[in-house]
């Protein structure tokens, strides 16, 4: 059997791309992989080193440089003409496109709500990725020229710059930080945009902010802290494997929509709309059957349709149709467990490693997505392989996800002695799909006890400092 060395390519839809410039087929399609792979890749090593940037400098200053960074290599990617150095810039711009803005946006988002607001503004946080989505279907049907489409996909960074201002830095970063005056202004500023009049006690809250910082700042935290203690190890793994699950199957569902029988920015269109009921329904749901049954539910849902579809023989219009539509349904559930898992990491996690915890969540998360590209590949000895794998690894996600604990209307923990102690024995087999939350007021007296422990720890000082002046 002789092997190709070229292609005729169709230009019904496309009439110039990076695959028809440097031949990503036959004996080269690996290059085409390894294009991909390099950007997750990027976002891969973006996730943990920039997550711990900003649990260390802040959020603010990471997300806007990150914003920047993306702008100028969203552009620069479009004009390079050789294939290595175009490896190199998709690299760096996974760095600080995903890894950077977006997580960082997204746990800045959810520490500047509070917790009746956080599953909103987290979904609509997802919700504006799946219109991105179809803005990129738009886009390649419209622009014909591959220089100028990537330009104009790059450009569209310009709408980030103006943040710095329009933003605030976390307020709970800031406290954590030791930083109460800030966060108090900050708090203060929230409370006026919301015609509330609450009334603060600005001094009591400094000085407990002080001194619970004074207990903690003997040390940073990082990494590692999240697998140090036996509970906060058990459910840093267990979201490390959802995020990984949820990313395989998202990507593979994906690169592969355009693949699907009839017009590829159609069907990536559709791809991409298909998100938005899903994002819709969390809404109205997520808040009353709990992350961890949403999360469960939908990749368990999403890993069976993938495993249906590839059972399907091809070869008929019906067939296509249906393999079509139990893709896309697939590919709505994923989004869904997708969005609920962003918010329900960062309520697991405390304030001080949480974008950290997100971090190396999303790093799992690229891995997989940096894998995805490989994995399917393997449709040259099978095309049914890639499917399937992809829903067994969604299958065992989606039941081992029943044993993280719920963090519906909970508080969200602030040090790691509160991570460790919060879901503690809360798993669905024992809290009946998180509707009966027995740790609930476990936690809550946690708290109580961290609190009374900080305002003893400050009586002593003050005595401690009377004594001595005397």
């Amino acid at each position: 059997m002789q092997q190709c060395e070229s292609w005729t390519y169709d230009t019904q839809y496309f009439q110039s791309s990076r695959g028809m410039e440097w031949n990503f087929v036959c004996s080269q399609r690996w290059m085409g992989a390894v294009a991909q792979s390099s950007y997750m890749f990027g976002v891969f090593i973006g996730a943990v080193t920039l997550g711990s940037l900003a649990d260390k400098y802040g959020r603010k200053i990471i997300f806007y440089v990150s914003a920047v960074a993306q702008l100028v290599l969203g552009v620069t990617v479009a004009l390079v003409n050789k294939y290595y150095i175009f490896l190199i810039l998709r690299f760096l711009y996974g760095i600080f496109g995903s890894a950077g803005a977006y997580i960082t946006g997204f746990v800045l988002t959810m520490e500047l709500v509070g917790a009746s607001k956080r599953t909103v503004c987290g979904v609509m946080f997802q919700l504006a990725f799946a219109v991105g989505f179809m803005l990129v279907a738009v886009w390649g049907a419209v622009i014909k020229d591959r220089m100028w489409l990537q330009i104009v996909y790059g450009l569209h960074s310009v709408t980030l710059v103006g943040h710095w201002w329009l933003m605030d830095e976390s307020p709970r970063w800031l406290w954590a930080q030791g930083r109460v005056s800030e966060a108090l202004i900050i708090v203060r500023k929230g409370l006026k945009m919301n015609g509330n009049n609450v009334d603060i006690d600005t001094a009591k809250l400094i000085s407990e902010g002080k001194v619970r910082h004074v207990n903690q700042e003997e040390r940073s935290y990082g990494a590692l802290d999240l697998f140090k203690t036996p509970n906060l190890r058990k459910k840093t793994l267990n979201v490390c494997l959802n995020w990984f699950a949820n990313s395989i199957v998202y990507y593979g569902l994906s690169l592969n929509a355009g693949n699907l029988v009839g017009n590829p920015f159609l069907m990536l269109f559709l791809s991409g709309l298909v998100e938005l009921p899903s994002y819709i329904l969390m809404c109205f749901l997520m808040d009353r059957t709990g992350r961890r049954c949403m999360v469960s539910t939908f990749m368990l849902i999403g890993g069976m349709c993938c495993i249906i579809a590839s059972s399907i023989p091809s070869g008929t219009d019906a067939a296509a149709t249906t393999i079509v539509t139990i893709v896309l349904f697939g590919k709505a559930c994923i989004a869904g467990s997708f969005a609920v898992i962003y918010n329900y990491t960062a309520e697991l996690f405390p304030t001080v490693v949480r974008n950290t915890a997100l971090g190396i969540g999303s790093m799992c998360a690229r891995l997989s997505g940096a894998l995805t590209p490989m994995i399917m590949l393997l449709d040259s000895l099978n095309p049914k392989v890639p499917a399937v794998l992809f829903g067994f690894v969604a299958l065992v996600s989606g039941f081992l996800s029943l044993y993280l604990p719920e963090t519906v209307n909970q508080p969200m923990p602030e040090t790691i002695e509160d991570g460790e102690q919060f879901g503690k024995h809360d798993t669905c087999f024992t809290t009946c799909l998180g509707s009966n939350r027995k740790d609930s007021a476990s936690y809550e007296v946690t708290m109580d006890q961290l609190a009374d422990k900080d305002e003893k720890e400050k009586l002593n000082q003050e005595e401690s400092t009377r004594e001595n002046s005397r």
